[in-house]
């Protein structure tokens, strides 16, 4: 072992690397070594690898021979600039910055200037031309954030002696503070480093670039770091790529300056020029949104030169990634330097544009543009959207940072918003500018906004990510977080009052704005044609092509005409799950109470056959919704107690009346049988297949609806296709049973109305069981439909109405779930019953019709699953046959292009 880590290579110099390294060099190490050897202007430095990173939280320390790699690197990067660092009289700085594979905004740590010292302060100033300025505000800058970063001092305490600096020079700018009084505040941002810490500020350069790597790779698990992963669904044992770059300096003057640009909009996948340039500043000031910057398009009027060479360089790297591209820059006394491109996070609306735009120019196909977008972006763009037709009157205009209608209440701090929004209340978080410190408020947060900051500001950048509603740089408010309350317009809004903000516009509004169908879903329900909007039009195209190349049917879970007839709107193409206990509520609750009470045949025969005509007018509807598509009737599943009054309430009902000296009637008869039928745990007992068993006459009424509804169906010239499913099937010789009744059932119904329904017989595997011996079940069954809501219950072994609430964060947090096994499959537990019973079902029939009708059916991660395991179709809620739509498109594309590989 020791000699592996020996002989490992940790460190990589750009021009040894390449945007396809990304497993390595983390993103921002990748794509700087790749505009490096495009010959960009790009700062040299070195990339410290993600394998350097694990081994670093793995052992608590530095890889053997780490240093060594560093110091060799670092002394190639002082030849190639002429300098070493902290040198007293020419100081060469450097940016220590992190890089994960995937893009994490904000979630991790920088330090810049990392090499400045006491003794190099003033080499820095007379490089500068004797910018004296400058150097002590380069200096003010790096102990501010190594001292956050590196040393955990509370970065209020920083920011509460630059306020005081700021209100002495009466000034609410910091650039007007001047270099004694920058001076003046180094010594005071000392003082607080070293009561904080117990020690001096570091004065030796080399021990600041080595703790500043080691904060890095800490700041890896950070709570937000970790926090922004599971929302993302990022894997926690990647680790991040440390970054060591020259520095290059945007605080020079107003010759100098820092930006962030787009090669397309963002929030609309419009082309054009995008983005934000702030004048005298670095980097850090532009994503933190501490001073509004000024449209991109304003560079070319302050340096035309650094203007016209940014656009050929926004040019190339389009062509070169054949996508949008984010990129922030810096330009250094006229002269323009590249500090980072990636591929740019976009809304779900640019998304979909963008993708259709690269199509139209020849760049990619359609294929490759159905990769580029995913079902979670097309359930966003399903959401509805404000319905203000000029009633409703904006009290102020910011930036559309992130898409979206959003209203809530007002709240002011992170803690506060998470705090309700575990409650269910719907709030708006209101910022002077977000820092990654507010991500919780930011995920429980029905949208974020923000006084400060523009489209690349922290706010934006990490909303567009989570799909959340943003308005930015809104400089009308007048934010008070300390007073929890804002001001705009001689209007005072305090924590608690409703606000309105809408990310497509920027438009703020006080109090509830009635909100309206999205596009999308009128597009989808045939209400408006695919060329009245380009949004609309970029998503036909796409849901298109997705639709011509899956293998996957897409069906629905429907209990009624209108859902059956809506989802087959969205592209539904049969029912795979309807619920008939869903038919048995509401009136129709006595007659079911009849059934349960009935002491004798007779009682319970008549109690059946009042419920039949009332089931086959259900199943009548359905199969007139779904004239020509498939219909699967799941016979009846919960216990019939469920639709019985509840044990305590009868009991306490039953008892106030006997000790009032009443008769409890009826109540005490429901009693006697609810006892008789009460269970400890209910969804383990007296259910499914052992009910229609137990319960003589049951599933051959449910049966019998069908059947003549069926018959009905055809004798008005429609077209069914009923199938049976018997539910919490265990044992073949259940299903042989009840299969039994079924085809004698159909065939008196069907010989009695004179017509043929072809009707399939199958069973729904929900039980561990049931997958283990899918061989033997398959030779009485025609299809296998996964209830993989009950599956996951049953093979983890825990009920999901009580487990959530009480454990689920806790082991998400642990990492012991990715992601809840209920939202998406779990791959190596109940993906593997799955895969067993497809494979052992079809060899034993090889026509075995296989489907999925639990939620997963439609998670986006686990329609790939499904693609994978050779399923026939996926059923889902009728709101989300669109997302599977896409998914099965996407994954027949995947799997497509795995297979040429």
């Amino acid at each position: 072992m020791a000699q592996q880590q020996s002989t490992a290579k940790y460190v990589y110099d750009f021009e040894e690397g390449n945007k396809d390294l990304k497993d390595l060099l983390g993103g921002k190490g990748a794509n700087l070594a790749e505009m490096t050897n495009l010959g960009l202007p790009v700062p040299p430095g070195f990339t410290i690898s993600t394998e350097a990173c694990r081994a670093y939280l793995a052992d608590g320390a530095e890889p053997q021979g780490l240093a060594e790699e560093v110091s060799q690197h670092l002394r190639a990067l002082e030849e190639k600039m002429g300098k070493r660092l902290g040198d007293s009289d020419d100081p060469l700085l450097v940016s220590v910055r992190s890089g994960a594979k995937f893009s994490m905004p904000g979630m991790m740590e920088t330090v810049l200037n990392v090499g400045l010292t006491d003794a190099s302060v003033q080499g820095l100033a007379s490089q500068a031309g004797g910018n004296e300025r400058f150097a002590w505000d380069s200096y003010r800058r790096l102990i501010q954030m190594f001292g956050k970063t590196v040393c955990e001092v509370p970065g209020e305490a920083f920011e509460a002696a630059l306020e005081a600096a700021k209100r002495a020079k009466n000034t609410h700018n910091d650039l007007d503070l001047d270099a004694g009084d920058l001076r003046a505040l180094v010594d005071e941002y000392k003082k607080i480093f070293s009561e904080h810490t117990g020690r001096d500020f570091p004065q030796d350069p080399r021990e600041q670039l080595t703790l500043a790597i080691q904060a890095v790779f800490n700041s890896w698990n950070s709570d937000r770091a970790v926090l922004y992963r599971r929302q993302e669904r990022i894997p926690a044992d990647l680790g991040t790529a440390v970054n060591v770059v020259a520095m290059v300096f945007g605080n020079l003057g107003a010759d100098s300056g820092t930006g962030v640009a787009f090669t397309r909009d963002p929030a609309t996948g419009e082309q054009g020029v995008y983005g934000d340039y702030l004048q005298n500043a670095q980097g850090e000031d532009v994503v933190a949104g501490i001073r509004n910057t000024v449209p991109l398009q304003e560079l070319e009027r302050i340096d035309k030169a650094s203007f016209d060479e940014l656009m050929r360089i926004m040019a190339t790297l389009e062509g070169h990634y054949k996508d949008l591209c984010d990129i922030e820059f810096t330009i250094e006394r006229g002269k323009l330097w590249m500090l980072q491109t990636r591929v740019g996070k976009r809304t779900a609306a640019a998304a979909f544009v963008i993708a259709t735009q690269l199509v139209d120019e020849g760049v990619i196909d359609l294929d490759e543009a159905l990769n580029r977008v995913n079902g979670a972006q097309l359930a966003q763009l399903m959401f509805p959207t404000f319905a203000t037709d000029g009633e409703y009157r904006p009290v102020a205009k910011g930036v559309a940072a992130s898409p979206g209608a959003a209203v809530g209440t007002a709240v002011f701090d992170s803690h506060r918003a998470a705090e309700l929004g575990a409650k269910g209340e719907k709030v708006i978080l209101v910022r002077r500018e977000t820092n990654p410190d507010d991500l919780p408020g930011m995920i429980a947060a029905q949208g974020v906004l923000t006084s400060r900051g523009g489209k690349t500001s922290h706010a934006a950048v990490v909303a567009r990510g989570m799909g959340k509603t943003c308005v930015c740089g809104a400089e009308a408010l007048d934010v008070d977080v300390e007073g929890r309350k804002f001001t705009v317009n001689g209007q005072t809004v305090s924590e608690g009052d409703v606000v309105s903000i809408d990310g497509t516009t920027g438009k703020i509004y006080l109090g509830e704005v009635p909100v309206q169908p999205s596009p999308v879903v009128q597009y989808f329900e045939g209400k408006v044609e695919p060329e009245c909007d380009p949004l609309v039009a970029a998503v036909h195209r796409i849901i298109t092509r997705a639709d011509s190349v899956r293998r996957l049917g897409v069906w629905t879970n429907a209990d009624t005409g209108e859902d059956a007839s809506r989802a087959r709107r969205f592209g539904a193409q049969g029912i795979g799950l309807c619920r008939t206990e869903h038919m048995f509520l509401g009136d129709r609750r006595e007659l079911v109470e009849r059934l349960i009470l009935a002491e004798t045949d007779a009682d319970r025969q008549a109690a059946l056959d009042a419920l039949l005509p009332l089931q086959r007018a259900d199943f009548l509807e359905i199969f007139r919704a779904m004239d020509g598509q498939p219909v699967v009737v799941r016979l009846i599943d919960p216990p019939l107690h469920e639709f019985l009054p509840g044990l305590e309430d009868l009991a306490a009902k039953v008892a106030v009346a006997e000790a009032t000296g009443k008769d409890p009637g009826k109540d005490g008869v429901m009693l006697v049988a609810v006892r008789r039928m009460h269970e400890q745990n209910p969804m383990l007992g007296l259910r499914g297949v052992r009910l229609g068993l137990v319960i003589p006459g049951l599933f051959a009424m449910q049966i019998r609806a069908i059947a003549e509804a069926a018959a009905q169906c055809r004798q008005e010239g429609c077209d069914p296709h009923p199938e049976i499913m018997v539910p919490l099937v265990g044992a073949v010789q259940e299903l042989e049973t009840v299969r039994a009744e079924a085809e004698k059932v159909l065939h008196d119904v069907f010989t009695k109305a004179g017509v043929e329904v072809p009707v399939m017989i199958g069973t729904m595997i929900e039980l561990p069981r049931a997958a283990l011996n899918a061989g033997q079940i398959a030779q009485a069954a025609e299809f296998f439909s996964f209830g993989t809501n009950d599956l996951t219950q049953m093979t983890w072994g825990f009920s999901r109405d009580d487990v959530e609430a009480a454990f689920f964060s806790r082991y998400l947090e642990l990492g012991i779930f990715g992601v809840s096994p209920f939202e998406s499959i779990d791959r190596d537990g109940v993906g593997r019953l799955v895969r067993l019973a497809a494979k052992e079902g079809r060899a034993a029939r090889p026509d075995l019709q296989l489907g999925v009708c639990g939620e997963h059916g439609g998670d986006p991660d686990s329609v790939h699953f499904f693609h994978e395991a050779g399923l026939d179709y996926v059923s889902c809620s009728p709101f989300r046959v669109p997302v599977a739509r896409l998914e099965a498109g996407r994954a027949a594309v995947a799997s497509e292009g795995s297979d040429s590989r």
